[in-house]
């Protein structure tokens, strides 16, 4: 889709959703707009190339809190809405083992199959064509994360995946969907379709939702055009918001982005802090790490303050304390977790003293200098042994991005780049494409290399920001050791000759 047939598409688009009653007003009683479009009096739709794409801009000074996008419960997609068909209902009921992930799944494969006669057609078209979530993921690409749990990951939502469709496919088969919306290929992008665009909607930490008919959600027209933030990114308040939380506003203590609410019947957006005009408006979708937007988005942020690098812990450090294991990490400053070093402070201690100092721990004390220098020492060692096990290194990961990227929009670049970081990892991809190194000089990728090309290029950027954790974590433990090795040496050296501390 060109530039000019996806303007006109989502011009389509948000005409159909001012005529479902989807508005960026702040109250119903505002006064009637143009059904031309149902956004111009708080959001318009925006480019941004080097943050999330196309999403949503203030169209004028926005407070903390204001109602700035209305969906009414008629106008989202859900299994409820299309199922209103006794005929596809009637089959959905045969098979009651189903989940509510799969239906929802179905359903939307159902309304894609009715073409120009679905209610939700000018949506519906301006859905992306493909995803680059984990389960997109082919097996190259993701063996390049080499990281072993990130492997896994992947595997298993590919396995997920596959398990889930054909679970479905003899349901598609009696709701006589298209053959084409009976391949894997199709159960892919819709499933990737309702975790991309709905997924907001949960509470990561416990797969909760907001909407309470329908466990699997909705999809939300135009309300997902929303980029995402971190939460932490944008948590901090600033004098002028906390002037605005003061005034007796009901909307400006909100502290969620989005909810159902049954006293409008609509699913409502609140603006997360203050906008100015034409600031891109952001939503947050949950706390997540960099591997789990890669599985559930498709994308990474380059600076995510809630990233995180697990390492491999010895069943002793993760017995010794009562954190749970998820908890035990290394922080994007390299930094441990508080939970982690607890633990490895724990460990550290003869397990006939740990009662002891068990509280001292969990206050997040340090013990001694000499259980401090263990701790560091270890984890250290520890990183240390993790980077140097994996085929590449941060440098070369580092250079092979810079590669990628030319090849994206030069293929014929590999003529001209230094490949002895990366040739081998290189000449990998382009035979899984059956393609040689020297034939590379064509001037376009074919589609399918091209579009795994980009999931090779984000499985690199993973690897990378995980390795430049630990190198960070080696790097802070380094100056933790030399800073506490002085003092005692300071210490050692006062109490010698008698001088105070």
């Amino acid at each position: 889709m060109d530039g000019e047939e996806e303007g006109k598409g989502m011009a389509a688009l948000l005409r159909w959703a001012a005529e479902m009653g989807i508005s960026d007003s702040p109250t119903s009683t505002s006064p009637p707009r143009s059904h031309s479009s149902c956004l111009g009096h708080s959001l318009f739709v925006s480019d941004f190339p080097d943050a999330g794409g196309r999403g949503l801009s203030a169209a004028r000074d926005l407070r903390k809190g204001d109602l700035i996008l209305r969906v009414p419960r008629a106008a989202l997609l859900t299994s409820e809405s299309v199922l209103k068909d006794e005929r596809l209902a009637s089959c959905v009921r045969s098979h009651p083992r189903l989940s509510s992930t799969q239906i929802l799944t179905v359903c939307l494969l159902a309304e894609v199959g009715k073409g120009r006669g679905s209610q939700w057609y000018p949506y519906l078209v301006q859905l992306p064509r493909s995803y680059n979530t984990l389960a997109n993921f082919t097996n190259f690409e993701i063996q390049t994360l080499q990281v072993e749990d990130a492997v896994w990951v992947s595997e298993r939502a590919v396995h997920r995946a596959k398990s889930d469709w054909k679970e479905s496919i003899s349901l598609m088969q009696e709701m006589d969907l298209k053959p084409q919306l009976l391949t894997f290929r199709s159960w892919l992008w819709a499933l990737s379709t309702i975790f991309t665009v709905h997924s907001f909607f949960w509470k990561i930490s416990s797969r909760t939702l907001h909407i309470p008919w329908d466990n699997a959600g909705c999809l939300c027209p135009v309300g997902d055009l929303f980029n995402y933030a971190a939460p932490d990114a944008e948590s901090s308040p600033d004098a002028s918001e906390e002037r605005y939380a003061e005034q007796p506003d009901c909307h400006s203590q909100r502290l969620t982005d989005g909810g159902y609410e049954e006293d409008t019947t609509s699913y409502c957006f609140y603006a997360r802090k203050r906008y100015k005009e034409e600031d891109q408006v952001l939503l947050s979708y949950g706390t997540y790490t960099n591997l789990d937007l890669l599985e559930h988005y498709g994308f990474l942020l380059g600076d995510n303050p809630n990233d995180k690098a697990f390492i491999q812990l010895g069943t002793d450090i993760c017995t010794s304390s009562n954190w749970p294991v998820d908890s035990l990490y290394i922080q994007p400053n390299g930094r441990p977790s508080f939970a982690l070093l607890c633990a490895l402070r724990l460990c550290a201690t003869p397990v006939n003293h740990r009662r002891a100092v068990g509280c001292q721990v969990y206050a997040g004390s340090l013990l001694s200098v000499e259980n401090e220098l263990l701790v560091m020492k270890w984890l250290a060692k520890r990183c240390h042994d993790i980077l140097e096990k994996l085929a590449t290194t941060a440098e070369d990961d580092g250079l092979l991005l810079i590669v990628i990227e030319k090849m994206l929009y030069n293929p014929s670049c590999l003529k001209y780049v230094d490949l002895q970081c990366c040739k081998e990892e290189i000449k990998s991809f382009l035979e899984v494409h059956g393609l040689g190194m020297e034939g590379i000089g064509v001037s376009q990728l074919p589609m399918k290399a091209r579009k795994s090309l980009e999931r090779w290029k984000l499985a690199v950027r993973w690897r990378f920001g995980y390795k430049k954790m630990l190198i960070s974590c080696i790097s802070y433990c380094t100056n933790t050791i030399e800073r506490l090795s002085s003092q005692q040496y300071c210490t050692k050296r006062n109490n010698q000759t008698g001088m105070p501390g």
